[in-house]
């Protein structure tokens, strides 16, 4: 097994982990990030019911990122957009499900910017 393939089985080793102990109830929704290397990706799920309550991307028309959208600053962009859509859809709180990625960088730019906008987790 490369080098590549054997980091893509740790983390979906580590998601399997957290999503034992990270589940989306009505009143608290799961926040998942996907974070690839050119695009962030986040949605709030209810695991109970099986619906998707808001999502947002980098790759949204209404997201205004200048250069990279694979960088901090699209991170923050799309954190602020999807508290905002699902302040809409009368989600406060959410438990935050990292998707088994490290929380710096990418992954913790968008957390910050979800909580400024006024999620809590």
């Amino acid at each position: 097994m490369n080098k590549d393939k054997a980091k893509v089985v740790r983390r979906k080793r580590r998601t399997i982990g957290i999503r034992k102990r990270v589940i989306g109830t009505p009143e608290r929704p799961r926040l998942a990030i996907y974070r690839s290397l050119n695009h962030i990706y986040a949605q709030v799920i209810d695991d109970m019911a099986g619906v998707t309550l808001a999502s947002a991307s980098s790759m949204d028309k209404s997201i205004k990122i200048e250069g990279s959208a694979g960088n901090v600053a699209s991170a923050k962009a799309v954190g602020a957009v999807l508290a905002e859509r699902a302040q809409k859809a009368g989600v406060e709180a959410v438990v935050f499900d990292r998707g088994g990625f490290k929380f710096h960088g990418r992954v913790k730019a968008f957390a910050d910017a979800a909580r400024e906008s006024g999620l809590k987790f």
